[in-house]
Parts: structure tokens; sequence; C-alpha cells
């Protein structure tokens, strides 16, 4: 596993994973099955294999705590506290996250712990609870550019500039997910540069109204995601390429890419991004002339899935939604959630026994 590097294609990961993994199993070597096993949950993981990596996580905690091993312990925890975060279970993210941190200071291990508070800070940052993880980002990053840490400097840098972007500050969020690409290329961090790329293509549509920049940026990253198969950032990226075109009027293709974005969501079993493809999609369906009901309908289902997740910018960004579309509360009072519609459940992500 160490041969590998961190722009290897998850592919290529979870192969030699699995390999060493049944090769530590047959030797009875528990703490190797522990590290092997946590590389087969983050590819599983990355790859949009959900039950796949629920599976592998719990079972290298299981081999990390027959052997006694505290660090490798909290590594398991941290990757099943980030697998319920991209889930959408974010009362259990905070619980797993909250145990890998605890663990990882238990047992000495300072990058588990930083990789966990990181977790918690960014789950915290996808509820829209800006105020109470803005501070814990900004630590984050400054302990990062001391120990010269590249890729947690671009991801604290990124997640700092998604929060100036969602609460317009578009100039000083630009800077960020600028300085955050440089850095990435700098250091050959391609992942967080296809995050970047997406950052930048963000802003510059909200901001500048440039939709042909964003989309050539986004191609950009979309070719990063293709070719290092990262399902998850690859079907936000085209849920970005939905909004830019619904921002420049191009319904039937913003429809489109939404379409494409939800299925790839769905399938991976991803609540967070399936409520906001949901959310582009049927705002492109209103525009292109759906029926006032069946929009009602569909915004009223979305608030009572996004209420139940806890996300509040998106939840907020619903309520924009039905003034911008001209529906009054009214109409989604008496609205009924379409049949078939509520969002896939989150099940299975609890705590290994």
């Amino acid at each position: 596993m160490g041969s590998l590097s961190v722009n290897s294609s998850l592919t290529d990961v979870l192969a030699r994973g699995v390999e060493e993994l049944r090769a530590a199993e047959a030797a009875g070597e528990r703490r190797e099955m522990a590290r092997c096993g946590l590389a087969v949950a983050e590819a599983y993981r990355r790859l949009g294999m959900s039950a796949e990596a629920d599976i592998a996580w719990k079972a290298s905690y299981r081999a990390a705590r027959d052997a006694e091993d505290v660090g490798a312990m909290a590594w398991a925890l941290w990757s099943g506290g980030t697998l319920a975060r991209q889930r959408g279970a974010l009362p259990l993210a905070y619980r797993l996250l909250g145990l890998a941190a605890e663990f990882g200071k238990r047992g000495g291990d300072v990058v588990v712990r930083g990789y966990s508070l990181a977790g918690l800070a960014e789950t915290g940052r996808i509820q829209g609870d800006y105020q109470a993880v803005g501070e814990l980002h900004e630590q984050l990053l400054a302990e990062a550019r001391k120990r010269g840490e590249a890729r947690h400097t671009v991801w604290a840098l990124e997640g700092i500039a998604q929060m100036h972007r969602n609460t317009g500050s578009y100039d000083k969020a630009l800077a960020l997910f600028e300085e955050s690409a440089e850095i990435a290329a700098g250091a050959d961090d391609r992942r967080g540069l296809a995050w970047a790329k997406r950052g930048i293509a963000d802003v510059v549509s909200v901001r500048d109204g440039d939709a042909e920049r964003a989309l050539a940026l986004l191609s950009e990253a979309e070719l990063i995601c293709t070719e290092m198969k990262l399902s998850s950032a690859l079907a936000y990226n085209h849920k970005m390429r939905g909004n830019v075109l619904y921002r420049a009027g191009r319904y039937a293709e913003a429809r489109d890419e939404y379409a494409r974005s939800l299925g790839e969501f769905t399938e991976m079993n991803e609540e967070r991004g399936t409520a906001l493809s949901r959310l582009g999609l049927a705002k492109s369906a209103a525009r292109l002339g759906r029926d006032r009901g069946e929009t009602a309908a569909e915004l009223a289902g979305l608030r009572t899935t996004l209420d139940r997740i806890g996300l509040r910018h998106a939840r907020a960004m619903v309520d924009k939604a039905v003034t911008e579309l001209g529906l009054t509360e009214a109409d989604l009072a008496n609205a009924e959630a379409p049949a078939g519609r509520p969002g896939p459940a989150v099940t299975g992500t609890g705590a290994p026994r």
C-alpha cells in the first residue's frame, strides 16, 4: 500500500488493499488487517460504494480493537464518521468523529486527531453552522500552514472559502479558492485541485455571470475526477454544472445536468447531494413549465428531507426557491410530497459491535 501515491486510481487502491487484506487475514495479523481494511473502506467510500465501505470500516475497527491498537481504532472511526456525513447521517457523523478525535488523543496519534477535528468542522459547515465551526476551520488552517501540510491547508482554505461564498463574500471566497488551487497544483494534490476549480467556477458564475469560464473550469475538474474515479466529487461537479446553466437561463441543459447528478447521488445513497439535485431539478422543471402544484409538492417534500438531515443552508435555499418561483407558503402547505420521491434512507452506518 505504501507504494501508492495520493493520486493513484481508487480502483488500484481498492485492488491492492483487498489483496493485502486477504494476506493479513491469512497470517492472522490484526494490525495489518486494520490498516489494509481502512484503505479498502476509504476506496469504497470514495468510489460511492457505501454499503461496502460500511462493512469495511467496521471490520477495520474490530481488527484494531482485537490488536488493542487505539490509533487504528481512531482511524476506523474517522472513516465511519466520514461515511456517515457523506450519506447524510450527520448526528452519527458527529458521534463517530468525536470518538475518533478522543481515541486519537488517547493513542497519541496527532494526525488522526487532526483529521477527526477537521471532519467535525466540515460536518458543522455542511449543516450551515458557520459560527460554531468557523474558528475551528481557521485554527486547523493555521496548524496545517505551520506544519507545511499542503493537503490539509487546501482542505481548510476550501472550507473557509465555501463559508464566505455562502454568506455572500464572493471576493474573499474567490481569493481563497484560487489560493487553494495554487497550493494543490504545486503539491500535486489533484483531488484538492478538482474541488478548488469547482469552487472557483461557482463564484465566477454567481458573482460575474461568466458561465463559459465556469463551465470550462468544471470541465477541467471533471477530467481529474474521471481519471481518479472520484464518484462523489464527479457528481457534485455535474450538479454545479446544473447550477451554472440555471443561472445563465439555460434551463433545459440545467435540467439534464441535475437529472444526471441525481442519478449518481441516488446510486451512491448520498442524501445531501440527492436533495440538492432534486432542488435544482425542481427549479429547472418549474422554469420549463411544470405544473405549479407539482413544484410546490416537490419543494414541500424537500423541506421535510432537509429538516430531517439538518442542512440549514440548503433548507434556506428551498425557502429562496419558493419566493423565486412565485409560490406561497399556502401552496406548500396544501401540497403533498410526490409519491416515491422521499430520498434514500440512511441505514447500516451504526457503531460496530
